[in-house]
């Protein structure tokens, strides 16, 4: 018994096809409809409900463990950050969400967006080291990207 999944290559156009792992076609969509290529022949589906008719309901779920894994969310204190935080702390005095890349990394990031104003202008920044916003006048830290490119505009116009 075949086991076929679709494997998302280009998203909503182009799907590997594989049978345990094996890739035996590709989907592809046109512009109103959806052709299995396979080394034997070429099937034309109208809809992708007929897709879902002929393979099962689990024909693209593997594409849809991909996203829910890219969809892990990091935080520290309500802050995202790039990766999985370490030793997260919150420095009071400055008001900065802080944590580690590991669990024995000596350098510290800043969870959030900042606006960094360097020598040359104003610039975002997404977790920046904590030692660069020690050396250099910012704006922050702002839980959206929106929030922050608010604020780099406005600071960026009074200077």
């Amino acid at each position: 018994m075949q086991q076929l999944l679709a494997k998302q290559l280009v998203p909503n156009k182009f799907w590997i096809v594989q049978d345990r792992g094996r890739k035996v076609g590709t989907l592809q969509k046109d512009t109103n409809c959806y052709y299995l290529v396979t080394k034997l022949e070429k099937i034309k589906f109208d809809t992708i409900d007929e897709i879902h008719q002929t393979f099962g309901d689990n024909f693209f779920e593997q594409v849809k463990q991909k996203i829910e894994k890219q969809e892990q969310k990091h935080e520290v204190y309500n802050y995202p950050t790039s990766t999985k935080p370490f030793n997260p702390l919150y420095d009071v005095k400055k008001g900065l969400p802080l944590f580690s890349k590991s669990k024995k990394s000596k350098s510290l990031y800043c969870a959030g967006y900042y606006c960094i104003k360097f020598d040359k202008g104003w610039v975002k920044s997404f977790c920046p080291k904590l030692i660069t916003l020690q050396r250099y006048g910012f704006e922050g830290p702002f839980t959206t990207d929106l929030e922050m490119k608010e604020t780099l505009a406005r600071v960026s116009k009074s200077s």
